[in-house]
């Protein structure tokens, strides 16, 4: 198929896309450009989108991206309380992983992987296990750093990105495809603000 034929028979799933995946996208839209810009804010918006996704990606068939939603709902409750409880401090500091938070990443994107290959392809119908399983165990990994206000997060957020992208393609959900190419930019651009942010923090006074 060359470009031309892509992009039309994009814009022809892009015309059937219902109205319930345009919401769920849109709350995906404002997470992301709210954690960039680092308001709290990106955690409600985060719970609806998830929680939308789930139900079109379960329908889809994408078992393990549908489970990785409801994942991101439990992060996304956690990192809303870890927030709400420093209400009276500035906005929780963001900071570089150490070792120990880097083997706990490593840790959950292979035990995710593994246990989320083995049941899609022994308890599901799933086409694209492979796939499936490795977006969702990067995102994973991703998400518990973003959580814990780790800079590293948005590397293993565009790992998962990456391979969504032409996942999403396949499973025709074209405009899930373009938000998370979308999310895949702005990850870049959100990695060079908290790196700035990181900078600043060095020289500012620490907060009790």
């Amino acid at each position: 198929m060359n470009v031309h034929e892509w992009a039309q028979q994009f814009a022809v799933q892009l015309k059937a896309v219902p109205l319930l995946e345009w919401i769920g996208v849109g709350f995906g839209v404002a997470e992301v450009l709210l954690a960039r810009a680092n308001k709290i804010a990106l955690y409600p918006c985060g719970i609806i989108a998830v929680i939308i996704s789930t139900y079109i990606f379960f329908n889809a068939g994408l078992y393990a991206e549908s489970a990785l939603n409801l994942y991101y709902f439990i992060m996304s409750v956690y990192g809303w309380w870890f927030w709400l409880k420093r209400k009276h401090h500035a906005a929780p500091a963001i900071s570089r992983s150490t070792k120990q938070d880097w083997t706990i990443t490593i840790v959950i994107v292979v035990t995710a992987f593994v246990l989320l290959y083995t049941v899609l392809i022994n308890f599901t119908d799933s086409t694209v296990p492979l796939a499936d399983a490795w977006v969702s165990a990067t995102a994973w990994a991703g998400m518990w750093l973003l959580a814990k206000r780790k800079i590293e997060n948005w590397i293993l957020l565009n790992i998962s990105n990456a391979f969504a992208i032409p996942l999403l393609l396949y499973k025709e959900l074209p405009l899930y495809a373009a938000l998370t190419l979308f999310l895949f930019v702005i990850a870049i651009f959100g990695y060079i603000d908290w790196n700035k942010t990181l900078k600043q923090q060095t020289h500012a006074p620490a907060v009790e």
